[in-house]
């Protein structure tokens, strides 16, 4: 029998209100010898009721509290469900947790409820990691692409591709019993048709896995450049607000400050860096070798120029240590007399000019951060959905082998070859929804959930 699991649901801590969740066979028998109410016990409650009243373990009342019934199958686990709503607080949610214990369940697994939800069918694999999405969404487009996914629209165009590909493969299998029946050229077209339309949208699944990466994990950013040449004071009108000290004393920065601020619905991770040049002492000598570890790490540099101050060797040795990185020149200080003189390798078009004592530029910057930042690939796909690192692996292998099966059955080929082909294909495209998978890929996918999840 499946074992009964509970779990504090909710973030520990002080707050209006904690949840216990229960689920499994003796979730009710369970919350029965807890659960103390004159309107009875929770498992002659209807199910999808909420009742108040107390719970009671070893003759002490624990707490107040709403009791919420969830009969199986129409759970979010597919398990019989009990969930308590008592008051927030650290000790009693892990009283009223202890004595559940005591009545026979045990502590859940990070992700078990939703390990168990797909188990039993209520999810498929991409939803379940969607949940995740969901929870660790830290801009709006982030959680609405996370929304997507958990309604089912990635799974769906999974499942519409292998539909699809099965017919293929029945059509070849067919010709392999009956080798006597050659495949009719119109037909012949017309599988290679259904092949071509696989590939397509397996390439347009393929290409939202950058924009997938940016709205789950962001990119770091290293704002660089001279000491006092403005970077401190970018970065806090990027923010909106004061994060880095801003003096007029050049170095003011030692360290390295990271600040997260949402940029048109992508998280970015903003670092301020100390100015790149020359160390003098330890202390700079630490803060500028972080700085250049920050500049290693990012995916996109902010070299800051300062308008009124000549182009100097610094700011050539900071090109050059940036070179290899996609990077956003930016000239600052404009309100300020002009004296410094751009060389030919930076032109006006490749500049964003500010003044973050006037505002004038800030937003012009944030749009070429956005753009850059997807590299003129972000939303070009028509897709609704955007895959992630694990998705993105199995769609490479499915589409590696549909294109050996596709080139085979161009040669015409043993049609066995082309059923093998398209066997591993359909595969690899069930390892993304779950429906052939192994318990070390559901193990490694579940436990980067949060206990209670």
């Amino acid at each position: 029998m499946e074992e009964t699991i509970a779990a504090i649901s909710t973030p520990l801590g002080e707050g209006g209100i904690a949840i216990i969740r229960i689920s499994g066979p003796c979730a009710f028998a369970a919350a029965d010898r807890l659960f103390v109410s004159r309107h009875g016990k929770p498992s002659t409650f209807p199910t999808h009721t909420i009742h108040f009243g107390t719970i009671v373990h070893d003759g002490d009342l624990l707490d107040q509290i709403m009791l919420s019934v969830m009969r199986a199958p129409r759970t979010y686990t597919g398990e019989d469900t009990v969930e308590i709503n008592c008051h927030g607080g650290i000790l009693t949610a892990r009283r009223i947790l202890s004595a559940c214990f005591h009545q026979g369940t045990r502590l859940a697994e990070p992700g078990e409820f939703t390990k168990r939800a797909f188990l039993n069918g209520r999810l498929d694999l991409t939803q379940a990691e969607a949940v995740m999405d969901l929870i660790h969404a830290k801009t709006d487009r982030a959680q609405a692409a996370a929304a997507r996914v958990l309604e089912g629209h990635l799974s769906g165009h999974i499942n519409r591709l292998r539909d699809q590909l099965v017919s293929v493969l029945a059509h070849i299998e067919a010709h392999i019993d009956f080798p006597e029946e050659d495949i009719q050229p119109d037909t012949h077209a017309e599988l290679h048709r259904q092949i071509i339309a696989v590939r397509t949208g397996l390439q347009e699944l393929l290409a939202t896995a950058r924009e997938g990466r940016i709205l789950r994990h962001g990119i770091r950013i290293a704002i660089v450049g001279r000491p006092n040449a403005g970077k401190s004071s970018l970065m806090n009108a990027l923010l909106g607000h004061d994060r880095s000290i801003v003096t007029p004393v050049a170095g003011t920065t030692r360290d390295t400050i990271e600040e997260y601020v949402n940029i048109g619905g992508i998280p970015i991770r903003l670092t301020d860096t100390a100015g790149l040049r020359k160390a003098r002492g330890v202390v700079e000598e630490l803060g500028v070798a972080r700085s250049r570890r920050s500049v290693e790490d990012s995916e996109l540099v902010i070299h800051v120029l300062d308008a009124s101050r000549p182009f100097s060797t610094a700011d050539t040795e900071i090109h050059h240590h940036t070179s290899t990185k996609n990077t956003i020149y930016v000239l600052t200080k404009i309100d300020l007399v002009r004296r410094i003189k751009l060389p030919a390798h930076l032109s006006d078009s490749k500049l964003v000019e500010t003044s973050t004592k006037t505002g004038f530029g800030i937003s012009n910057l944030r749009n070429r951060i956005v753009t850059t930042a997807g590299d003129g690939s972000s939303g070009q796909s028509h897709l609704d959905v955007a895959i992630n690192e694990r998705h993105r692996d199995s769609i490479e292998v499915a589409l590696s082998t549909l294109m050996e099966a596709e080139s085979q059955f161009l040669r015409q080929a043993g049609l066995e070859i082309v059923s093998q082909q398209i066997r591993s294909c359909l595969d690899a495209l069930g390892v993304i929804v779950g429906k052939t998978t192994t318990e070390d890929i559901l193990t490694q996918i579940f436990s980067k959930f949060c206990i209670g999840k």
